[in-house]
């Protein structure tokens, strides 16, 4: 996939990430938009063939990625302000092949069991998988070794939010983020878009 994304973007915005052993491959996209962002995706996920519900035929090879912003220095492996994703994109991808199971737009898990704040600044305790917002055009669908790829963003999410989306479903969250101007970027400030649950009836 390095290829693929070098062609699109230019190797010089293409790099591999240090990884421990057994760990799966990472790569660092560095991409210039209104506001730079950094890429952090896997490389290697995608060959592992998801068992998708038969709508979704199509979308069975995937990649993860966070989008970070230009503030954050990902360099600094031990700031557990920020380190945190490369630890929770590992355990996403491993789960999702040893329990051979499949993720996809709109799938929503706990971090951890504990439901702790992801760090100090980002309070966020839950994830949702997406289709690209803000990289909707940079990560399109790339042809990969005959399989169709696809790019899943991991967006931090709050309680309500997830609340809100079981209740009123992903569209309606996504419309609220688009309100709000949320995107799958990080953002250490960001405030839930959606009132507590005792304020969801209209």
């Amino acid at each position: 996939m390095k290829e693929a994304l070098e062609k699109r973007f230019g190797a010089h915005r293409v790099l591999e990430a240090p990884i421990k052993e057994g760990e799966i491959p990472l790569l660092i996209l560095d991409l210039e938009l209104k506001s730079p962002v950094t890429v952090i995706i896997t490389n290697g996920l995608r060959n592992y063939k998801m068992p998708v519900h038969e709508k979704f035929e199509g979308r069975e090879h995937n990649e993860l990625y966070f989008c970070l912003p230009n503030y954050w220095e990902w360099e600094d492996t031990s700031n557990p302000q920020m380190n945190w994703v490369f630890y929770w994109i590992q355990r996403l991808a491993t789960f999702v092949v040893e329990k051979e199971t499949w993720f996809g737009h709109g799938h929503t898990m706990p971090c951890g069991k504990e439901l702790n704040p992801l760090s100090e600044t980002m309070k966020q305790n839950y994830f949702m998988l997406s289709d690209p917002l803000l990289l909707e055009q940079e990560l399109a669908p790339v042809p990969i070794e005959g399989k169709e790829v696809h790019f899943l963003s991991i967006i931090p999410i709050f309680k309500q939010e997830l609340e809100y989306k079981d209740s009123r479903g992903t569209f309606k969250l996504l419309q609220k983020f688009v309100n709000k101007g949320v995107t799958e970027k990080l953002d250490d400030w960001r405030q839930p878009v959606t009132r507590n649950r005792w304020s969801l009836r209209k």
